[in-house]
């Protein structure tokens, strides 16, 4: 069964094997992050045999960018106005700009399945935290965190470029659950979303210690 990305511009399809119920549940998915969370959302492409949805041979990024003609579906759009405009692009992936409303630390999932423990058993404050298909965690904190992070890291003692940790910031995009990523497969949530953490992500430095440990640990 094949799927279809359009707009009044263009159409494409590629086979997938997407059921219709992954498409529904992706629309409900949108609706969920514009209404409840207060996340914009874009339209993605997504992949199927190495080859990328959005027509391009000599995509970079196959199945892991926005569309570039999808709109953005803004934060507090109904649910009529989220799925109406969702409903445009079926087949889509489910996709996030990052440094909006939060930015992402991004760490290796084992590294970040063991810091989710730790940090738990702490008490700290924490927001969501993805996996993705291709074995990395996305932890989501408070925006400008990326760009603040490697003078944090260097305050800490943990400015090693070696080290198995990154910040993604404005202008970039993460693929959001139940979206498929790349053609790997599903990203799922480690800890999803709820009203106070997604809505008010944790300050970077309150989980970057513990993060910098356990992914300096992982690689030993």
């Amino acid at each position: 069964m094949g799927f279809t990305i359009g707009s009044s511009r263009t159409m494409r399809d590629i086979r997938t094997g997407t059921r219709r119920r992954g498409r529904s549940s992706e629309c409900t998915a949108v609706a969920e992050y514009t209404g409840l969370w207060g996340w914009d959302v874009v339209p993605g492409a997504r992949a199927a045999s190495g080859a990328c949805s959005c027509g391009r041979t000599d995509c970079a990024a196959p199945g892991a960018h926005p569309l570039d003609f999808a709109p953005t579906i803004r934060a507090g759009a109904t649910l009529d106005e989220a799925t109406g405009t969702w409903a445009g692009f079926p087949g889509a992936a489910v996709m996030l700009p990052v440094g909006r409303a939060f930015d992402v630390i991004e760490v290796a999932e084992p590294a970040g399945r063991r810091a989710l423990v730790r940090l738990e058993r702490m008490g700290l404050p924490l927001g969501p935290v993805a996996a993705t298909p291709d074995g990395r965690a996305h932890f989501f904190v408070s925006p400008g965190s990326a760009a603040e992070l490697p003078r944090l890291l260097y305050r800490m003692g943990w400015d090693d470029a070696s080290l198995d940790l990154h910040g993604l910031g404005r202008g970039t995009f993460v693929t959001a659950p139940p979206s498929d990523r790349a053609g790997l497969g599903p990203v799922r949530w480690l800890r999803a979303p709820a009203l106070d953490s997604a809505t008010n992500p944790p300050q970077a430095r309150l989980l970057l210690g513990t993060l910098a440990y356990v992914a300096h640990r992982s690689r030993v």
